[in-house]
């Protein structure tokens, strides 16, 4: 099977549509699937749910899809660094699902090993807890959370070879491993592509089974927040 696309529009070609549920890697400015993100820009698909960490800036990440109203929903952990997002959410035009972190990860592990819901005691008590099955286990209450099962994995890695086995690099293993996994189609940009059996096993941080389509390309490295001392 011919994993290797020669661009991001061409490894997206079939797979949009309106109203369709993506799930996207990145974590801060770290590891965000930008070429993707700018096809599913150019494609003009609207009305898009997405998972993901969080929404980039104004004009980088999912921010770039913010400004063209093609977002109805997202289900996110942190939202601060973009104006648009809060203006939308403020104002009632973007649906908003808060999820913790590690509660987000779990639902996009969960729906990738076919796991439909699990229970667990991050949100008891809180306004993430409404509306949530409560259930006791040994005199703790936990709550259930449900997998996420998307349409759609977009993700970024270092490098992969023409099977889809993936290396991150850093932080940006943090969620782009899970994002890739609970999509029924996966799409991944990389740095590098190498043949097949160049990669040491034990340093593969996800098997190609999951990856269904491969791009390579230049990607922008942004720094968030830059601190520096003042000058001498």
């Amino acid at each position: 099977m011919q994993k290797i696309y020669p661009n991001a529009a061409a490894a997206l070609d079939g797979l949009l549509f309106d109203g369709m549920f993506i799930a996207a890697g990145g974590f801060g400015l770290c590891g965000i699937p930008e070429l993707l993100l700018d096809a599913i820009k150019d494609a003009g698909t609207k009305d898009l749910t997405f998972a993901s960490n969080n929404a980039g800036v104004d004009d980088f990440g999912i921010g770039i899809l913010l400004q063209t109203r093609q977002v109805k929903k997202m289900i996110s952990s942190y939202v601060g660094e973009n104006a648009e997002f809060m203006r939308q959410y403020l104002s009632g035009e973007l649906e908003l699902e808060f999820n913790p972190q590690g509660t987000l990860a779990e639902r996009m592990r969960a729906g990738g090993c076919g796991i439909p819901g699990f229970y667990t005691k991050t949100g008891v008590g809180t306004v993430i807890a409404e509306g949530k099955d409560h259930k006791d286990f040994n005199g703790e209450t936990y709550i259930m959370e449900e997998g996420i099962f998307a349409d759609l994995a977009i993700v970024k890695a270092w490098k992969a070879d023409e099977t889809g086995n993936l290396i991150f690099r850093k932080t940006a293993r943090n969620f782009n491993p899970p994002a890739a996994m609970c999509g029924k189609v996966c799409i991944v940009e990389v740095e590098e592509i190498v043949p097949t059996g160049s990669l040491d096993p034990d340093h593969i941080h996800l098997p190609g089974i999951y990856v269904h389509r491969i791009i390579q390309g230049d990607h922008e490295k942004r720094i968030e927040q830059r601190t520096t001392r003042p000058a001498a």
